[in-house]
């Protein structure tokens, strides 16, 4: 008895078949022979493949559905291909998965790196059908691609093999890991990242190197990976979960960490599938447009990257349809998600299911249609945080506080703001009250005055900037005035620490200052590093931005990977490592390890800070980035469950953290054989994380931020404490002791009709003279620049 019923999968492409298919299968089953893949015995003396097996996999219809375009001698590479990676993981699996053998399993994975040579070098002999089957395909492959393919296909061949390490882990410890975990290593391990890597080898058009780590490239890959990991997980949950005993497999993960039905974990792993198939076909027909022109892409790239993401689009339909058909997984009530072109088509053939889940209506509309504008959701209580560390703060708190408050009126940052509501974003107030500094003093309390002062300011710099975009730009969904203020910032770090312009707005004021004072001391790859987290923290912003005037709420999925980077995780990482010099090699912060131990620590302080910023931005800033929201829109949960989930996940996360600083981080300094000196520099950054988790969530309880009294006076509603002596003027509400700023207005309480209060936040904006309206904030920037330029 099968233990789910299918889900009706939404595939809005038709899978189409290639006609090599008959060649490809005779040549991969002689191909697989002459390796050895049909003689390999598994521990117990049992055959891993005979042809029998092989024939039922049919992994020459597989590559025929996925690369329907290929011609006979590429189609026959593209399914050896495949024969090989499946054969690896099912002698992998019996050789080690089942027996436990780490270290046997770790030897077995260092021969195979052995085989994915660079030109001019030869390979070892080899000692098994896996080690033969890569010497061979690394040698008929390599020769017709670039070197900068070479090198992504190596990372994701690598990754597909070693990462089997965390699946064996796992088994040896009996978990199932959280969700953010699985889905971030499922990728990895999962080798659909590979796949894509081939992709641009059978459609004969490599990306290029120079946009492959953008990212609108990278999320056309990823959602691809996760559609395509997905999907296989929903297919194979019998063979993998109650006949092998595996636990990496989306709807258990799911069944477990919900608590719910495999049904009922079945339908959110497709209702996911769907959601990520429809960003990847957003990422391809509006970011990777949009990409085009701001890189001024050749028309020969350009057409690169449409042959390659149609190229992923084939193998999305055909790796469906080839799960709908092979006996290596659950199917016997699958029909083919679309009708397959070249045969019988229209309304009542193939099998073909009209419903709400094949059409992708309902997460469509989901994401779409319900925006939280308004919604009085009130103050949401708090759970009971699980931080096993104590929080201590830096002697030199109060002389940063001064330096901070200081440095933000010198960079301009309270001074009026064209185009945001009130005139002014911040005042010596509000930054009083935000309190940055004892932020700083406890996430960095090991720093000397200078360097607490410059996280003070980078801090302070980051929320300014996160609180600017959306109040000048988002309203009015000024994204092309919100991309040349962006453009602008990476003017004012130059590697080389060379002249720039001259900064005309107070972002790009406190950038520049902050950018030499950061950069001087580091080595020049440590500068590029920090370059990159500046940079995908300020590109966070513009994806906020196209969120909000698009009306999507993103999927939990791509969300978290994007709060990493709004919330500043990578920045303000970067400034705990600036001690640590070179003597890290850089390679080592990309060990699965140190990746999980700085995920981890990123979730567990972004998730908190959206559950201490739920009413904020929810009911008084008609924000959708939030995890709390994003679980709400997600799981058609109230916002209690959806909080409930969310703590359930930092508690996750802060455990795997435990576990990783306890046993892996030791291991994996033995396995490396690294220095004293280089161990000793990791175990102090593990002890700064400590350091930084329990740091933001103090700073969350103490300041007035996120206090639900702070936001009712801040926005305005009646009954909140109004300005003393109402220089105000009526029903106009301001924070205690903010004074008024001459010459600007201040917002007044909205009112409704009937000429009482709403208690919402109201459009009244100040717009100084000059250009207004969508799109104009450019101009006002370009208008800003020729001023400056007058004598």
């Amino acid at each position: 008895m099968e233990p789910f019923a299918l889900p009706d999968f939404y595939m809005p492409y038709p899978a189409r078949r290639n006609p090599h298919e008959e060649h490809a299968r005779r040549h991969s089953d002689e191909w697989a022979a002459k390796m050895g893949m049909l003689d390999a015995h598994g521990p117990t003396g049992t055959l891993v493949w005979d042809q029998a097996k092989l024939s039922a996999n049919d992994y020459a219809l597989m590559c025929a559905y996925t690369h329907p375009d290929c011609d006979e001698t590429m189609l026959d590479l593209i399914t050896d291909w495949y024969v090989w990676v499946f054969f690896f993981d099912d002698h992998f699996l019996d050789l080690f998965k089942y027996t436990g053998d780490m270290v046997g399993a770790k030897a077995y994975l260092d021969r195979l790196d052995l085989f994915m040579t660079a030109p001019g070098t030869l390979p070892p002999e080899p000692e098994n059908p896996a080690e033969a089957g890569l010497a061979d395909l690394w040698a008929r492959t390599i020769p017709m691609m670039s070197d900068g393919w070479r090198e992504r296909f190596t990372a994701s061949t690598h990754n597909l093999m070693v990462e089997s390490m965390w699946e064996l882990d796992n088994i040896n410890r009996h978990r199932i890991a959280n969700p953010m975990e699985y889905v971030e290593m499922r990728r990895r391990v999962g080798g659909a990242p590979w796949s894509a890597n081939l992709v641009e080898c059978a459609v004969g058009a490599e990306v290029p190197d120079r946009l492959a780590a953008l990212r609108p490239l990278r999320v056309l890959r990823d959602t691809f990976a996760d559609a395509v990991h997905l999907r296989n997980d929903i297919f194979s949950y019998q063979r993998e979960v109650t006949e092998e005993g595996e636990n990496s497999n989306a709807i258990l993960v799911l069944e477990t960490f919900l608590g719910v039905s495999t049904q009922e974990a079945a339908e959110l792993t497709n209702s996911l599938i769907t959601s990520r198939l429809q960003q990847f076909e957003n990422t391809a027909l509006v970011e990777i447009p949009l990409m085009i022109a701001d890189n001024a892409v050749a028309p020969h790239e350009q057409v690169a990257v449409g042959l390659y993401a149609k190229g992923l689009q084939d193998w999305q339909s055909g790796g469906h349809e080839w799960h709908a058909r092979s006996s290596r997984y659950m199917n016997s009530t699958a029909g083919p998600a679309t009708p397959v072109l070249g045969g019988p088509t229209g309304l009542g053939t193939s099998g073909l299911r009209i419903t709400p889940g094949t059409l992708g209506v309902d997460r469509r509309q989901a994401q779409h249609l319900d925006v939280p504008v308004g919604r009085d959701v009130g103050h949401l209580p708090l759970p009971d945080f699980h931080m096993p560390y104590a929080h201590r703060v830096s002697p030199h708190l109060d002389a940063s506080r001064r330096h901070g408050a200081r440095w933000c009126e010198d960079m301009g940052m309270f001074a009026p703001v064209p185009g945001v509501v009130g005139g002014r974003l911040w005042d010596a107030a509000r930054f009083e009250a935000y309190d940055l500094a004892y932020c700083a003093a406890m996430i960095h309390q090991r720093a000397d005055l200078d360097a607490l002062n410059l996280s003070t300011d980078w801090l302070s710099w980051g929320t300014y900037g996160d609180d600017l975009f959306p109040a000048q730009y988002g309203n009015s969904r000024d994204l092309v005035g919100a991309k040349a203020q962006n453009a602008r910032l990476t003017l004012f770090m130059p590697l080389d620490l060379g002249p720039t312009p001259e900064p005309v707005t107070p972002v790009e004021r406190g950038l520049a200052d902050l950018w030499r004072r950061t950069a001087a001391p580091m080595s020049m790859p440590a500068r590029a590093q920090f370059l990159e987290a500046v940079t995908s923290m300020t590109a966070s912003w513009i994806w906020e931005l196209v969120n909000q005037v698009q009306n999507r709420v993103p999927d939990p999925v791509d969300y978290v990977e994007m709060r990493r980077a709004t919330f500043g995780s990578d920045l303000t990482m970067g400034l705990a490592r600036i001690g640590h010099g070179d003597l890290v090699p850089p390679e080592i912060y990309q060990n699965r390890v140190m990746r999980q131990l700085d995920n981890s620590a990123q979730d567990y302080a972004c998730f908190l800070n959206d559950v201490f910023s739920y009413q904020k931005e929810i009911q008084y800033e008609g924000e959708i980035h939030n995890i709390v929201y994003v679980m709400e829109n997600f799981l058609g949960a109230d916002r209690l469950r959806a909080r409930d989930v969310v703590h359930r996940l930092m508690t996750e996360r802060m455990e795997q953290f435990e576990h990783i600083v306890a046993v892996e981080l030791p291991a994996m300094c033995t396995d490396l054989d690294l220095s004293g000196e280089v161990r000793g520099v990791l175990t102090n950054y593990a002890e700064e994380l400590k350091d930084w988790m329990s740091g933001i969530l103090e700073w969350h309880r103490k300041v007035d931020r996120y206090k639900p009294e702070w936001l009712a006076a801040e926005h305005g509603v009646p009954g909140a404490a109004p300005v003393p002596g109402g220089a105000a003027g009526p029903g106009v509400f301001r924070l205690p002791g903010v004074p008024a700023v001459p010459g600007v207005p201040s917002r007044p309480a909205p009112v409704a009709a009937s000429g009482e209060p709403t208690g919402r936040g109201g459009p009244s904006v100040f717009v100084p003279p000059g250009p207004a309206g969508l799109g104009t904030s450019a101009a006002r920037l370009a208008e800003h620049l020729e001023v400056r330029r007058r004598p």
